[in-house]
């Protein structure tokens, strides 16, 4: 089957979309947004144009909040009642899927498990990356075949774990920004120039997320927890007192690294036992 996608939302997941569907060869019939915009993206605005009559599937890439009028203004427009309607929310269970399900369209998740900050980088990314998707029979269909076009694995999202699926994305995608950050200021913090502070996280989280890409957490895990190195871990606390929030931070992930080391049969009583203090 030659699909026609058309996207509704023209954020950085929209364009990331776009970009990526046509470096791989998918007809993208329009990608309408909130304002008309003349880039390469070719940007439509306004009421849904008559592109939407040809596409064969439908992407919904709006925030969860717009999520409800978007799927509203698909089922009121000019549109194959057969082309499946796919959002990219990887949390919410939008109530505007009952009414296009009624007028024929099927319906369910496309959420890339991917982080799209930036759309031009959008088609590289989604090589050997996964999509969360959950729906009907042919939506589901749909989702395969168009990640496949990607280049992308999919998974099913279990039947009412929706949550629990988008925390552990939020886990992984976001989170170690996060820590990226908190460590680079730390080193800065500590007299580093910042320049030099940055960088040398990067490089370090380069190197932790490579040696996952040929080990099991268990063997990738390094570090002072693993070693069962208790005085190390009091003397990070102590030089992180002043700093009460990213020393809660830093214990309650250690407490963390203390399970999966001992699962690999680590030493890590008193390691335990100053985190406790």
């Amino acid at each position: 089957m030659t699909d026609r996608v058309f996207i509704l939302g023209a954020g950085r997941a929209g364009r990331g979309f776009a970009r990526a569907f046509r470096v791989s060869g998918v007809d993208v019939v329009g990608l309408h947004g909130r304002r008309t915009e003349r880039t390469p993206d070719a940007v439509t605005a306004g009421a849904l144009p008559a592109a939407l009559g040809k596409a064969t599937a439908i992407i919904v890439a709006v925030r969860d909040a717009q999520l409800d009028d978007a799927l509203g203004e698909i089922a009121t427009a000019q549109s194959d009642k057969r082309a499946a309607v796919l959002h990219a929310s990887g949390s919410a269970e939008p109530k505007g899927l009952v009414a296009l399900r009624a007028a024929g369209h099927p319906c369910g998740t496309f959420h890339p498990l991917v982080p799209i900050a930036d759309p031009a980088r959008a088609a590289e990314l989604f090589k050997g990356a996964w999509v969360g998707v959950d729906g009907d029979a042919a939506a589901i269909a749909t989702a395969d075949r168009l990640a496949g076009r990607l280049g992308a694995h999919t998974l099913r999202i279990p039947p009412g774990e929706k949550a629990r699926y988008h925390a552990a994305a939020v886990l992984a995608s976001n989170f170690p920004t996060v820590l990226a950050t908190l460590a680079a200021l730390l080193l800065t913090d500590a007299g580093v120039p910042p320049h030099e502070s940055w960088d040398a996280v990067r490089s370090l989280m380069r190197g932790a997320v490579l040696n996952l890409d040929t080990d099991t957490p268990l063997a990738a895990l390094t570090g002072p927890v693993m070693r069962g190195d208790a005085e190390t871990i009091r003397r990070h606390l102590t030089a992180l007192a002043g700093a009460p929030e990213l020393r809660r931070v830093y214990v309650e992930l250690s407490r963390a690294a203390v399970e999966i080391a001992r699962a690999g049969g680590a030493e890590v009583d008193a390691v335990e036992e100053v985190l406790r203090g």
